[in-house]
């Protein structure tokens, strides 16, 4: 089961959760329980969708990130 059906299954889960009748303690829990699961389900999604968003398509994963150098750039007899 995917991940998106998983978020379907609970929404629809919650919303008819105070019409089942359930004892309000029992409601309590679940509703908690959905909401963790919702939580963790939900990260996992964004995580994914992160980490294809920098995978540069060859197994290597990256973000442009700065990278200072110890080189000479510019040569001191262009600049006078």
């Amino acid at each position: 089961m995917s991940k998106e059906t998983l978020v379907f299954i609970f929404g629809i889960l919650l919303t008819v959760t105070p019409f089942l009748g359930i004892p309000s303690l029992w409601r309590q829990y679940g509703v908690m329980g959905i909401g963790i699961i919702l939580i963790l389900v939900g990260y996992a999604l964004r995580r994914q969708v992160y980490l294809q968003k920098i995978d540069h398509g060859n197994g290597e994963r990256g973000d442009d990130s700065f990278v200072e150098t110890t080189e000479t750039l510019f040569d001191d007899r262009e600049l006078k």
